[in-house]
């Protein structure tokens, strides 16, 4: 069967827009007919339209969606409130894994990781270190993600584990002011404010002593940042450039799908990612959240190029600019035995690298399973691996903000308390704040640290990068700040939260709708 292409029902329902207001003009002028009644008649012209529209969007949404709950939901909210679902489908709506947009981008990338410095030759062969280690959590992870991403698995680094604003902005503005070739950021949010203008100002700094700046922002998560900061950054010699920019206020679907990133990559040899953007608020200066609790990491060594792989594939996409010389991937003394591997996912991957790999580590765990997210809004996979492996007997605890930063999605995670809770999950919210944090930290030996959330979001939508990381010192770190936020939290118990208010059921339940749209 032949789908219509939802670009051809635009083209041929707007056309028939304006050919209706253009009819309406000139039969206003050449006609008795009173003004109202005119008016009228256009009026229930239009609406049929719109419902004709409406009607083979609900077709476009029953045929092109392979997931069953995203496509009730859809249906159901273009039932319910057919206006405000059709303006929400057209910013939301269509599977961009389909839009050759991205599917050049796709091709770029395979080509770009055909030329780059980082070999995959050894890979299978270190990976038989882990053979005889007492979990199967590694060895699979480190298979799967060099098979669904390409994800290069590094051997020679130092992760440093950054808690919190000020001491990640510390690391990063040391870094920035000691870079000799180049900075190479990307950044889903900038701020112009404090701490936004102090890494301007820096950036400015080292252009014009020649450093080579390239820098990415985000032009829906920038969009309050003005013209004044980015031109004063490239009047110093940095490149900038946006992350598919959307124009207001033509309606646009480019707002849905958005870089979600935080990559800092200084001379090819120092690499910054995780949960923290540029802004004052990082540092607990927003007066309705308060103290901030993030995380972010520093790491020097052979990840690093992964994460240069990562920026210069995605420069390619915004300025079409194919580097590949080598100087961005230096030769790399001895850092140690750390090891990781960077994983990128977005709507240009064939597969949900990052959904996978938390699956994987999920499913995998024999003891325990720690969790930190801002958003929780799984998918059906990983609520059920949650349950399970609860119900098997793992330590599976949560901790989720107890405070909103967006409300709708701050109600569609507390719609999931209940099922786990009564399959035993723990669940704690934090109280000296806001937490923003993004791990996930099993059996001791393995974490995922980066931009990603436990949302449907963050598995399809938006473009992410995580880091997994395999070492005990590491994970030991993790887990000691994750313990000291459980200190800062309150945990959710069973029989107290069943005795909610209607209202906040209520609230759950929309939520609960619109989660596997958000």
């Amino acid at each position: 069967m032949i789908i219509p292409s939802k670009k051809t029902i635009d083209i041929v329902v707007f056309s028939i827009i304006i050919f209706a207001f253009l009819a309406f003009s000139i039969f206003e002028v050449t006609t008795s007919i009173p003004y109202n009644e005119v008016l009228q008649r256009v009026t229930t012209l239009l609406g049929i339209i719109f419902t004709i529209y409406a009607f083979f969007i609900g077709i476009v949404i029953f045929l092109e969606n392979n997931n069953s709950s995203k496509t009730i939901a859809w249906l159901l909210i273009l039932f319910l409130v057919p206006l405000a679902g059709f303006i929400f489908y057209i910013l939301f709506g269509q599977n961009v894994r389909k839009k050759k947009t991205f599917e050049k981008k796709k091709s770029i990338d395979f080509e770009f990781l055909s030329q780059t410095a980082i070999t995959q030759g050894k890979i299978l062969d270190e990976i038989g270190l882990f053979r005889n280690d007492e979990s199967m959590v590694k060895s699979r992870l480190i298979k799967l993600l060099l098979k669904n991403s390409n994800s290069a698995f590094t051997v020679n680094n130092v992760v440093e584990v950054l808690t919190n604003g000020e001491p990640t902005y510390s690391s990063i503005i040391r870094e920035l002011e000691s870079a000799k070739k180049h900075i190479h950021m990307e950044y889903f949010i900038i701020r112009n404010d404090i701490i936004g203008n102090k890494i301007k100002d820096i950036l400015i700094d080292k252009a014009k002593e020649g450093v080579e700046i390239r820098f990415i922002y985000d032009s829906v998560g920038c969009w309050k940042l003005g013209k004044k900061y980015i031109n004063s950054l490239k009047e110093s010699g940095a490149q900038v450039y946006p992350f598919y920019p959307v124009i207001f206020p033509v309606l646009s679907r480019q707002l849905n799908y958005r870089n979600h990133r935080k990559i800092i990559v200084v001379d090819g040899k120092v690499g910054f990612l995780g949960g923290i953007n540029i802004g004052d608020e990082y540092l607990g200066k927003n007066a309705k959240l308060g103290f901030w609790r993030d995380t972010h990491i520093k790491i020097e060594g052979e990840a690093v190029y992964s994460l240069q792989n990562i920026f210069l594939k995605d420069w390619n996409f915004v300025c079409d600019e194919l580097i590949l010389d080598k100087k961005y991937y230096p030769k790399l003394k001895y850092y140690g035995e750390q090891l990781i591997q960077i994983t990128s996912s977005g709507p240009d991957s064939d597969w949900e690298s990052i959904l996978q790999a938390y699956f994987t580590m999920i499913s995998t765990a024999e003891r325990r399973i720690w969790i930190a997210t801002p958003y929780l809004v799984p998918d059906d996979s990983i609520l059920m691996a949650l349950k399970t492996a609860s119900l098997s007997g793992i330590d599976v605890r949560v901790i989720i903000p107890n405070k909103p930063d967006h409300y709708l999605v701050y109600w569609a995670s507390r719609s999931y308390i209940e099922e786990l809770l009564v399959a035993g999950v723990k669940i704690y919210t934090y109280q000296k704040g806001f937490i923003h944090s993004k791990l996930l930290l099993v059996d001791g030996i393995g974490a995922s640290i980066g931009t990603a959330n436990l949302d449907i979001r963050s598995f399809s939508i938006n473009f992410e990068v995580n880091a997994f990381i395999y070492d005990n010192e590491v994970v030991k770190r993790l887990e000691d700040d994750f313990l000291m936020d459980i200190s800062n939290s309150k945990e959710i118990k069973l029989e107290e939260h069943i005795k909610r208010n209607m209202f906040d059921k209520f609230r759950e339940a929309l939520g609960k709708l619109f989660s596997p749209l958000l």
